[in-house]
């Protein structure tokens, strides 16, 4: 009974004499450096292949920026040369990581990482699909650098298309920056995509004036403005007929920048004013009836009506 109640003791006395042993921690230094010291020489190998990998990968991102450069599509280069330099360092500490640990398989490694990049994937899952969308972007080419283009309400020009973002430029001096993916998946209104843009007025003449004479002299004086298109014409159509004047709508063509647009669309605001005032053109305004109400002494309610 006394043996069998000792035992224990005597059995966690000797772990603990073991376990402080500084015999046994020296061993096991020892035989960790003799490991270290052996995996010198695969060290070193790791390292020069390493450091050849992203070498190559360096070499050949500024090949692909060099060809799109020559395009003339250097956010594509960017963004492409970028991918193909971190997927051959990716590539080269793989091969790196099987010389070091001889034991490590490039399935299993290929493998693990196939696990992470899901758990990457859903983590990042924003950043993966603004970068996705960029690439596309630059890819198909909807747009290009210093169009002018307008989506989800904001309005400029293009400065640059990043991995997660495009840059865009507003005509009052600000700078937006909006998700590719936004811009990927949203309609967007490219102004600048043909050379000519189409702009239009609406002006009233009174009943009582001569529609076509009116029209003939408003095309006349329009397509002698500076900044309207000589090829594209003038058009002056009757367009509405209100209450109080005939609508004619005027078009005309411009250069599609958003600057000759609107100092193109304001002398020709002016030119139609002044040309219908020095034909006697009448422009009326807007006409209002006013019912005013008035109670006299016998409680009776009389109206009487203006202009």
């Amino acid at each position: 009974m006394s043996q069998h109640d000792t035992q224990p003791g005597g059995e966690q006395d000797q772990y603990q004499q073991i376990d402080m042993d500084p015999g046994v921690i020296m061993e096991r230094l020892d035989s960790w450096l003799d490991g270290a010291v052996r995996l010198v020489p695969n060290i070193v190998v790791a390292l020069v292949v390493l450091a050849l990998f992203y070498g190559l990968a360096v070499m050949v991102r500024r090949m692909v920026l060099a060809h799109a450069r020559r395009r003339e599509r250097e956010n594509l280069g960017e963004v492409l040369g970028g991918f193909v330099k971190w997927a051959m360092v990716l590539l080269g500490f793989l091969l790196a990581a099987t010389i070091v640990i001889p034991s490590l398989k490039p399935g299993d490694l290929i493998a693990g990482l196939g696990v992470s990049s899901v758990a990457i994937g859903f983590a990042f899952k924003d950043i993966l699909q603004n970068w996705l969308a960029g690439l596309l972007i630059l890819l198909r080419q909807p747009f290009n650098i210093r169009d002018q283009i307008e989506v989800n309400g904001h309005e400029g020009t293009v400065e640059r298309i990043e991995t997660r973002a495009t840059i865009i430029k507003t005509h009052d001096g600000r700078r937006i920056v909006i998700p590719n993916s936004d811009i990927y998946t949203n309609a967007v209104l490219v102004k600048t995509a043909y050379e000519q843009r189409r702009s239009q007025y609406d002006v009233g003449i009174g009943y009582e004036d001569d529609i076509d004479q009116a029209c003939e002299l408003l095309v006349r004086a329009v397509a002698k403005v500076e900044g309207v298109s000589q090829e594209q014409g003038v058009q002056a159509l009757p367009w509405d007929l209100a209450a109080s004047w005939v609508t004619i709508r005027v078009r005309w063509w411009t250069d599609s920048q958003q600057g000759s647009v609107t100092q193109t669309h304001a002398r020709v605001v002016k030119t139609i004013k002044q040309t219908l005032e020095q034909a006697n053109v009448d422009m009326p305004g807007e006409t209002r009836l006013c019912l005013l109400q008035r109670q006299d002494d016998a409680g009776e309610a009389s109206t009487n009506a203006g202009d």
